[in-house]
This record gives structure tokens, sequence and C-alpha cells, in this order.
């Protein structure tokens, strides 16, 4: 008979269901991953087509004092190289190398809306302001991932100079939280400039986290073999410490009072502590609570309240290309990593108001209706653009390109078509329409070179990743998030209302990167130890 009694299990395979797993193994704890795909990993993954490797969620990694010292404090050696940066409007692109890239940045604007010098200039000091914050926040390695009672040298020469400033910082950060096109609109009046700067963000993206990313532009890098080797890495280092890995699994009911869980082949498991790492509405709707004590089920709904009432940020529409054509003839163009825009008129209303209009009269709006926007849609957006290749050429067959192009994209809209019952055509639009403006601008051997295409809508990332919407970093930012969001408090981040159960990722910390998400797993673990100690 299995023995399913376990110190503590940990739901949802993400990055974050990882780091706990992984940390709480390394304590010589009993513990179980349950993921619902048939791999780990969530959106830090990789998979393969015909000899072509494509990265499923994130196209490249970012430091920020966590993921290399998280990899060094479990022993993980992992190879990676740089994955630089270009930035693109129309014909005219920037190869982001160091600092003085800013510069001409700043130049780069310039030239398209010269009229606007003054507000661009403005626009850049705030983004140099905000990478001496960020040279603070991430100056160090995360001492979570030190062992501090033996590094003493750290403490003193790192770790103690290093605190006063950081508390300074942010302060300095918690009073940049306004959204940022309200802050691009007080400072630039032209609105197609202020698309142009921001409108490959998610709505309502505090102005810190955004405009920070030119900073992260000059931190990324990328695991040779593709981003999932990070997943893999740590999936390994699980099963290499005793930790069991279960997938295609999904947890179906919680009852906090038995400390039980049950899936969805009816199997129950026994825990001393639960690490949730998944969709926290789904959490919330399958938690049975009716025997625990009065004062915890209250403090329980009030918290299902508040995430229930909450949705889920934007999503993307992403499209995989391979290409009979070589990779030389790209990396001519733009490095790997690259922020494309093939008009300087900006989005304006396209993706806001025009498709609000559209969602919300949808039963009066017919087929001709939906696609003459998509065309605008298209033709003034920005384009996020992996080529694998570029990084690694072993991720592609020699000869050949394989190419990922994503945007930001409404869930509702996506659901409302396949409602409808034309969303496979309408997905075909999609792809048939971003391939026609890239070819026509930035990539003109694209044209006729495409060897086959497929994509992931939002549908498609909510089903891997069963989170709500299709979410990407977590909540839709509002003026007061569901979950803890500033970084002083991080640490607040992992409780939960329910005995022995804590939270992790993308949901339990808004909003919520690579880092984010790894840190709030490590956080969580940290409790479980603590607990079992207590």
């Amino acid at each position: 008979m299995l023995d399913n009694t376990f110190d503590t299990i940990i739901v949802g395979g993400g990055i974050a269901g990882l780091t706990a797993t992984a940390f709480l193994a390394r304590e010589g704890q009993k513990v179980l991953l349950i993921e619902k795909n048939r791999e780990p990993g969530g959106l830090v993954n990789s998979f393969s087509r015909n000899g072509f490797h494509f990265d499923a969620g994130v196209r490249a990694l970012e430091d920020a004092g966590i993921i290399l010292p998280m990899l060094k404090d479990l022993n993980i050696d992992l190879e990676v190289v740089k994955s630089p940066v270009s930035l693109g409007i129309e014909n005219e692109i920037l190869h982001i190398e160091n600092i003085e890239s800013l510069s001409k940045y700043s130049d780069l604007l310039k030239k398209f809306y010269p009229e606007s010098s003054g507000e661009i200039d403005q626009v850049i000091k705030t983004i140099r302001k905000i990478m001496k914050y960020m040279d603070v926040l991430y100056g160090i390695e995360n001492p979570l991932f030190k062992d501090l009672k033996r590094d003493t040298s750290f403490i003193f020469r790192k770790l103690l100079p290093w605190m006063p400033r950081f508390l300074f910082t942010v302060g300095k950060i918690n009073r940049m939280q306004l959204p940022v096109e309200d802050y691009l609109k007080s400072v630039v009046k032209n609105p197609s400039l202020r698309d142009i700067i921001a409108q490959h963000f998610f709505k309502n993206t505090p102005t810190f986290f955004a405009l920070s990313y030119f900073s992260l532009y000059l931190d990324y890098f990328y695991p040779k073999g593709g981003v999932g080797k990070l997943s893999e890495s740590l999936k390994d280092k699980i099963l290499e410490l005793g930790g069991e890995v279960k997938t295609g699994t999904m947890v179906t009911e919680i009852t906090p009072d038995s400390k039980s869980i049950t899936d969805d082949k009816n199997i129950t498991y026994k825990y001393k502590n639960l690490v949730w790492a998944a969709d926290l509405k789904t959490l919330y709707r399958i938690a049975e609570t009716e025997n625990l004590p009065p004062e915890v089920k209250a403090n329980f709904q009030k918290a299902k309240t508040k995430i229930e009432n909450s949705k889920g940020g934007e999503s993307v529409f992403t499209l995989f290309l391979q290409v009979d054509e070589p990779l030389e003839s790209f990396g001519k163009i733009a490095n790997g990593h690259f922020f494309y825009t093939p008009s300087r008129q900006g989005l304006g209303e396209t993706h806001r108001q025009e498709l609000y209009d559209i969602l919300g009269n949808f039963s009066n709006i017919s087929k001709q209706q939906v696609l003459t926007w998509l065309d605008k849609f298209i033709k003034l957006n920005t384009f996020e653009i992996s080529i694998p290749g570029l990084k690694d050429k072993t991720l592609v067959p020699p000869g050949k390109t394989g190419m990922i192009i994503s945007f930001l994209a409404d869930y509702e809209l996506f659901k409302k078509i396949q409602d409808e019952g034309w969303l496979q055509e309408f997905i075909a639009e999609v792809e048939h329409r971003v391939i026609e403006v890239i070819s026509a601008s930035v990539f003109p051997m694209l044209k006729d070179k495409v060897i086959d295409r497929f994509s992931f809508s939002p549908l498609s990332y909510h089903n891997r990743t069963a989170s709500s919407q299709g979410a990407i970093v977590g909540w839709e930012f509002q003026k007061e998030m569901p979950v803890i969001n500033k970084i002083q408090i991080a640490d607040r981040s992992v409780y939960t209302p329910l005995p022995s159960v804590y939270q992790a990722g993308q949901w339990a910390y808004s909003p919520a990167g690579v880092p984010m998400s790894i840190l709030t797993g490590k956080i969580a673990a940290n409790r479980v130890v603590k607990s079992n100690k207590g």
C-alpha cells in the first residue's frame, strides 16, 4: 500500500513550486510536488517541434540578485549566455549594450517625435533615476539564499552597509506606484509617443515596474538549451534530494481540518504543511472549511471575497514560426530578443476603449467588424520577438530559424469568439496579419519562407497554467491589490487564512516575474521549516 502522507505537499509545478520543493527536499523533508501538466515549469518551459526549439512562456531571464544565488545555493550548474536586447520603431533599430544606450534610446525617440524633445528628456531622467534604484534593489545577492550563520563576511561587508540604502530606496519606489499611463500623461502631450514608450506593458503597470525595464534589458540571460532548462534543473535537483514529483494530476479538494487533499483520480494525500503555488482562485474554490473554527472561517471568507472580485492581468498571444532562412539573415537586423513597433502612430484607444466597446456589445458586433479592429490592432502594436537560435545555435536545424512573436491580448475577446464558434478562424486571421506586418517591415525575408506556424492564445495559457484569464504576471493592477505588492513586506505574502497552508508564486505577490516567484517559493519553504521547528 502506498504511503500518501507527506511532511509538505506543494501544489503547482511552476517556478515557485519547484523552488519551494527543492529547498524543502534539501531540508530532508518528505515532499511531494503535484503538477497538472505532463511536465513542470509553467511559463518557464521549452519544447521542440520538427527540430525547432521554442520557449513557451518567458523568453529570457533576469537575475535580480535572486536566480543565480538560488542556483548556487542549491549547487545547480546551469550554463547560461547573455541575451542582448534590441528596440525598434519602423526602420530604426537600437541594440542595447550598456547604460550609454539610454542616450541612444532618447535620440531614437527624438528622431520620431522632435517636437517632444523636452518631454523625452523628462522621461529619460526618470528612467535613469529608476535604474539607480534598481542598482540598489538588486545590488547584492538576496540574503535568503545565503548561509548567514557561516558567511559572516557577507553580513558585515555587504548586507549591513546595503540595508539603509535599501530601505531608503524602497521608500522612493513605493512613491512610484502610479500607473505608467498616468505618469506619462502628466509628462508627455503626444499620445503616440506615450504609446510607443508604454503600450507593451500590462494595463496600469506601476511606473517603477514599467520604466525599470531598461535595467532589466541589460541583465537578461538565457540558459543554453532554452529557458525550460531552469525548470528541468530544479526538477532534477528535487529528485536527487529524494523529493517526489507527480505530474498530470489535478488537486480537486483541500480539507484543512484533516490536513488532506484529493486529486482528480480520487486519491487522498495527507500533509503536515501545504504550499499552494497554483491559481489562487482555485485554492479558495476547492477548500472545504465547514469544520474549521468560526474565526478561521470568517477570515477565509473575507480573503475569498477579495480574491474572487479580482481579475487576472492581461494575457498574451504568441505565434511560433519555423522559417526556411538562416539565422544570420535575422542576426544582421536585431538581437535574439527584440521589442519592435512597426508604426510610430501607436495603438491609441485600439487596445482599450475600442476593444471594450466591442466586448460590451459583442452580440451585435459582426465578424467583419472584429476583423477590421484586428487589422488596426496588429498594424499599430508592439511585438516581443525572440529568436532562440541567435542565443544558442543548437536550438534550430542548420540553415533555418525559429521565431517567437508575442503581444498583449485580451482573454475575454478570445473566449467570446470561442463561444461564437469561430476561434480557429480568428486565430488563423491573427497569425496571417502578424506575419504580413512583420514581413512588410523589419523582416522582409519572412515573406514566403515560413515552413510551419502555430500559436498559443490567452485560452491556451489559461489551459496550461490554470491561471485566471490566462494572466502572465498575476493580478490586474488596481488601487487595492488582493495580495502583497510591496517589496519590504514580501515575507508576508506567503500566508493564507488556512492553518498550515502557505501560498507562493505569481498569485501570491504582484507583479511577479520569475525572480519574485522564486523568492516567494523560498519564503514559503522557510516558513514551513520554521513552523516545523516551532
